[in-house]
């Protein structure tokens, strides 16, 4: 029996892509990006960061190792969408706990297969991001450009994802024993990461995780020895509250920003930032480091990125670039002991080459 297409994409510019459902059926308005990671599809429909986005995945076949409740980035997926060009509903991996489906059923994400995911990624690398309709094959041409032209994509993607009530996680024994001496992290949560608290574990560190609210005095009375800043969706200057919490701590204690939380860092600062036509995604950006000329292959997952021009006169100084088209990747002030990265140096998907950064970190509050 020959399977009908079911659902459908309906890009602004009017382009209709007909497939099929898989996961959560439901219509909605998400934007439209690329990823290019080989492996991580578990990593990446759990990654806060994907807010509200509809998440076009390179590679072909998705699904095929299923999903392992050991590998989830946080504990409520926020993506919108997954988009694939074959998707398998058949996991042979002896780590599968569930099928992708099940998964994004529960979460409420929506799934379209059968797609020409490479003429996808080619319109909008060349057109830019922009709003995509997940929706019913039988839906018209004329009523989901209405609903796109009347839907705007939503703003508070940090409020919505960060966590509402403080909590620690604390380094294990073993990993105590070894470091020899335990720092206190607060980590303001803008959509972070597990594998950060993770690593910050392993790095001997005890994390406090805050809500983005939090201000800089309740971050102050819980007497920190370093703050982590981290990754997250949206547009960074919508960030505010985290933004005047920086600017007030800087200085006061050694600093780590990772994706939004570097982006949140320049605008502290006074540095501005920018959309770029369709942002970074995957795990094979190479990235130089300015100091020593060492390229490290990095995991990428950003919209925004810091504006070279705007960091001059304002204490801080550009430390890593992008290769492949020279963007801003890395930033400190050796006077505040503050520093951060546009990548993801935790990786959960991709490659670890950077995994020293939080031994920089570490050093900082050893100082």
């Amino acid at each position: 029996m020959i399977r009908q297409y079911d659902r459908k994409l309906v890009l602004e510019n009017g382009t209709e892509i007909p497939g099929y459902s898989f996961g959560a059926v439901e219509d909605k308005v998400l934007e439209l990006v690329f990823n290019t990671s080989m492996v991580g599809y578990q990593e990446i429909i759990s990654d806060p960061s994907y807010t509200d986005q509809a998440v076009v995945m390179t590679y072909p076949l998705i699904g095929n190792y299923g999903m392992s409740d050991e590998d989830y980035e946080s504990k409520n997926p926020s993506i919108g969408a997954l988009i694939v060009r074959e998707y398998n509903d058949e996991p042979s991996s002896w780590r599968s706990d569930r099928t992708l489906g099940e998964v994004m059923e529960q979460y409420h994400i929506a799934g379209i297969s059968g797609v020409d995911t490479r003429r996808i990624t080619r319109m909008i690398r060349e057109f830019g991001s922009c709003k995509v309709l997940l929706t019913n094959i039988v839906t018209s041409r004329e009523e989901a450009l209405q609903i796109l032209n009347n839907t705007e994509l939503k703003r508070d993607q940090v409020s919505r994802v960060s966590v509402r009530e403080p909590y620690v996680s604390e380094a294990s024994d073993a990993e105590a024993d070894t470091a020899g001496k335990a720092f206190h992290v607060v980590a303001i949560d803008c959509g972070m990461k597990l594998n950060i608290v993770r690593e910050l574990n392993r790095h001997d560190c005890r994390v406090t995780v805050v809500p983005y609210d939090t201000t800089a005095d309740e971050i102050k009375a819980l007497k920190p020895d370093g703050i982590f800043i981290s990754n997250g969706p949206g547009d960074p200057e919508d960030a505010t509250e985290v933004i005047s919490a920086v600017k007030e701590l800087k200085g006061q204690y050694p600093m780590f920003g990772i994706c939004l939380g570097h982006q949140i860092i320049s605008l502290a600062y006074g540095a501005k930032t920018y959309k770029l036509k369709f942002g970074h995604r995957g795990g094979n950006h190479p990235v130089m480091d300015r100091e020593t000329g060492k390229i490290e292959m990095t995991s990428q997952n950003h919209s925004y990125a810091v504006n070279e021009d705007s960091v001059k006169g304002t204490g801080l100084e550009v430390t890593h670039i992008n290769l492949l088209d020279n963007t801003v990747e890395g930033m400190r002030c050796e006077k505040d002991k503050v520093f951060s990265v546009q990548y993801h140096p935790e990786s959960a998907p991709g490659p670890c080459d950077s995994g020293y950064l939080f031994d920089r970190f570490v050093k900082l509050m050893e100082s």
